[in-house]
């Protein structure tokens, strides 16, 4: 068995989709896979409703978490968005296509046991609390990656 890394730093719904389908297909190749997720790409991570978390921030932390999409499908498009209606029509082709969206991506790795690592630096910055994130995710800064990625023989960043 191999082992895969990626950190996912993008809050792009195309290039999450892209992490996810690469992490799904390597677990299903019976390879350890951990997801680092990072600044903008800790979007995926949040609930929908995440709530106001309980830890206080300073004004640019709020207004960073305010800004943060909610979830994984609030997530604009890197190309083509069009104030939204991008996604809109990426979804509705992919649902004629049967591709998963990345809440679906998203959950099937989690079936998988891919390893969900929030960074905890990267949330002290934006102003986010464990409490505004997904169950079954862990917590860690840039030191467990790197641990991770050492013993990893694919190691991405998207």
């Amino acid at each position: 068995m191999s082992k895969k890394t990626i950190i996912v730093f993008s809050g792009d719904y195309d290039r999450m989709m892209a992490a996810f389908i690469i992490a799904n297909g390597a677990a299903a190749m019976d390879d350890e896979v951990t997801m680092f997720f990072t600044f903008w790409g800790l979007a995926a991570l949040r609930k929908e409703n995440p709530g106001i978390s309980d830890k206080p921030k300073s004004g640019l932390q709020k207004m960073f978490a305010g800004m943060l999409p909610k979830g994984p499908e609030k997530l604009s498009l890197s190309k083509f968005n069009f104030a939204g209606a991008g996604r809109s029509m990426m979804k509705k082709v992919m649902r004629a296509e049967n591709v998963m969206t990345v809440s679906e991506l998203l959950a099937t790795a989690q079936e998988q046991g891919i390893k969900l690592i929030a960074c905890t630096m990267s949330m002290d910055v934006l102003g986010i609390g464990k409490e505004q994130l997904i169950d079954g995710i862990e917590y860690a800064g840039v030191a467990t990656y790197l641990a991770e990625a050492d013993e990893g023989n694919v190691n991405l960043f998207i």
